[in-house]
């Protein structure tokens, strides 16, 4: 070699130091990404849990007395009952599985999804199913459009249901209900009428899907809508036989309007004071009412422990290949 040569030797004696502050940063860092790739998990523990403590308040609340209140000998009522029931999540996964093309396990999730919705905060089963997606990102990349729009248009589907509603039970019964009530009725109305609106007006900023996606929506969640009020009808019809099933379909008519009108006060006071005035049997019908609900909080338990149990028995499994 020779003298003017640059020396290429490299200083073996600094190689374990540099090697140990370059790892130090990417050792710091696994924790945070352990932390990014379980939150999903995470967060469907503490939903879990969070809706079981939810559902048991509630039985223990009201669920056990309207479970006590009269119930129906018609096997009818509970078949039309149950379809009533899985009528939502079975069109949330038709729905997301044009989306996405999610799999079988889906359906528990957007169970999830409805029940956190109903018993926590609202659209809380709406981040848990988001949380959900994101764990799977090898099925899809951006969840967060999605969900967000799958539910603003199911807002809007239900609102023009209410003024479609509105529209022919006003002329019809107006002159029973107190003139302030049916102004609040229009007023409510109104604003129901300014969600869709707004959102159309500003379509290109609030939704992420194409528009042939988001009519597929809309046509999913008026089937939906009208699957659940036929069903619960027909359930209602099949415990109390004397009142025809036209009675019952105009009932879940006007349980679906006063639902989603937002000024009117007392809403189930005044549903009360409706159906006793289209149906009569005040005392059948305040039975079949709770006895209706405290189902509905039986189901969400009975789904609520199966998700609960089939967490446990994938996180045994998991174990048992690990280790």
């Amino acid at each position: 070699m020779r003298a003017d040569e640059p020396t290429t030797q490299t200083d073996t004696s600094a190689s374990p130091a540099a090697a140990t502050a370059t790892a130090a940063p990417l050792v710091a860092l696994r924790p945070v990404e352990s932390l990014r790739r379980r939150w999903p998990a995470l967060l469907g523990a503490v939903v879990t849990v969070a809706m079981i403590v939810g559902l048991l308040h509630e039985l223990l609340d009201h669920g056990l007395a309207g479970l006590r209140r009269t119930v129906p000998d018609s096997p009818g009522f509970y078949v039309f009952f149950l379809l009533s029931y899985f009528a939502l999540p079975v069109c949330d996964f038709v729905i997301f599985r044009r989306l996405w093309r999610v799999p079988a396990a889906a359906f528990l999730a957007l169970n999830k999804k409805r029940i956190a919705n109903d018993i926590l905060i609202g659209y809380s089963g709406d981040a848990y199913f988001y949380a959900w997606a994101r764990a799977r990102l090898e099925m899809v990349a951006a969840p967060f459009g999605a969900v967000k729009d799958v539910s603003i248009v199911s807002g809007i589907t239900g609102n023009l249901t209410a003024i479609l509603l509105g529209a022919v039970a006003l002329p019809l019964g107006y002159e029973l209900i107190d003139p302030d009530l049916v102004r609040i009725m229009l007023w409510s109305l109104g604003l129901a009428l300014a969600v869709p609106i707004l959102a159309v007006a500003f379509s290109s900023r609030v939704f992420s899907l194409p528009r042939r996606d988001l009519w597929f929506i809309f046509a999913i969640d008026w089937l939906r809508i009208t699957i659940t009020s036929v069903t619960i009808a027909l359930a209602w019809s099949y415990a109390i036989p004397s009142v025809a099933v036209g009675m019952w379909l105009f009932l879940v008519a006007g349980r679906q309007l006063m639902s989603r009108l937002p000024l009117l006060p007392n809403k189930d006071l005044l549903f009360a004071s409706f159906a006793f005035l289209v149906i009569g049997h005040d005392r059948a019908l305040t039975d079949l009412m709770a006895f209706t609900a405290a189902s509905t909080l039986v189901m969400h338990l009975l789904l609520t422990l199966l998700f609960g149990a089939v967490y446990v028995w994938e996180r045994v499994q998991r174990w048992r290949h690990t280790g």
